[in-house]
């Protein structure tokens, strides 16, 4: 499995971002797939899962109402839209597919390289 990310980048508090994940390779054991996150001196934070297939959605308290997670089955993408970011949203953003008994963990999830967010 591999995990590409797209579209990070610099943005105004108020902004907005998408950012893209493509999936090369799916295994029925990792239906999960979504977005961490983690900022300098602090620890990774799960932020928002999409169970692939019926498409449920989950968010930390952090992004409800102010992130959106969508999946591209055609496309093999994940996506997540940003909405009113603030400064604090500031962090390297990684994509994660794995269990989903164990996504919110990581301990078992296959990860991208990461793509910078930075709100001024």
């Amino acid at each position: 499995v591999q995990l590409v990310e797209s579209g990070g980048g610099s943005v105004q508090a108020g902004g907005s971002l998408r950012l893209s994940c493509e999936v090369s390779f799916y295994t029925n054991s990792r239906c999960c797939m979504g977005w961490f996150r983690q900022a300098p001196g602090k620890e990774r934070e799960g932020i928002a899962t999409i169970y692939r297939g019926p498409g449920d959605t989950y968010y930390a308290d952090s992004v409800k109402g102010r992130f959106t997670i969508s999946q591209d089955s055609a496309k093999n993408t994940v996506n997540l839209q940003m909405n009113s970011l603030k400064p604090e949203d500031s962090a390297m953003y990684y994509c994660a597919i794995g269990r989903c008994g164990s996504w919110w963990s990581g301990s078992d999830n296959v990860w991208g390289q990461g793509t910078q967010v930075t709100v001024s």
